[in-house]
């Protein structure tokens, strides 16, 4: 099956072990018994689930390699964070906190990260009531989110003081960057997405504000 191919494909080139490929698996069966119920991801992306999702979250992981500790704003479904979470379960002291206002979403994130394993902490609150008690995260990301120039000023308390910004990025990324350089000045570099050709991958190193 075209799916198996994908998997393994996917797996392959992440590196994983074979642990970490089966609780991707969990993770995989989880979302697409909840998305019956509850819309976690677009329904005509859910046969792409490991070349659209899974490997979109897994190339995180090289933009930061030495990275412990990462906050996922937005979680939704767990992407990328808790993939994250998962891959990185077998190293000592990594963890992921996982911030999403919705409930039913935090209930399938908390669910399948008992079953899984994964070292992550969801948190079912606005992003506003708890950035700043992540002040120190070695990253901050977000995916399919909120335009770039939202995505910093939620993340400023961590990206003013020394955490990296990872946030995924479509075809409209330079519209986004224009429009935040109205209010911010950040240094940024622009990585290409491997899932698609026309998105990219904006790695923010530091924040301030162009009023500052």
């Amino acid at each position: 099956m075209a799916s198996d191919r994908d998997r393994d494909r996917v797996l392959a080139a992440a590196g994983v072990s074979r642990e970490t490929a089966r609780r991707l698996d969990l993770y995989v069966d989880q979302l697409r018994r909840w998305q019956t119920v509850k819309n976690l991801v677009g329904p005509a992306t859910l046969s792409e689930v490991w070349t659209r999702h899974i490997a979109d979250a897994l190339q995180l992981r090289e933009l930061a390699p030495e990275a412990d500790t990462w906050l996922d704003l937005g979680a939704g479904a767990g992407l990328p964070g808790l993939v994250l979470a998962i891959a990185g379960r077998e190293r000592p002291g990594f963890r992921v906190d996982l911030v999403e206002s919705n409930a039913r979403k935090c209930a399938f994130l908390t669910e399948t990260a008992r079953l899984t394993g994964a070292p992550a902490t969801v948190h079912n609150a606005r992003i506003e009531q708890v950035i700043g008690a992540h002040r120190g995260v070695a990253v901050v990301c977000a995916r399919a989110l909120a335009p770039l120039a939202q995505l910093l000023a939620w993340a400023e308390p961590l990206l003013t003081t020394g955490t990296v910004g990872l946030f995924p990025k479509g075809r409209d990324v330079q519209s986004e960057l224009t429009e935040a350089a109205q209010r911010w000045r950040f240094v940024y570099d622009l990585v290409p997405s491997r899932t698609e050709s026309e998105a990219r991958i904006v790695r923010v190193t530091t924040l301030s504000r162009v009023d500052s």
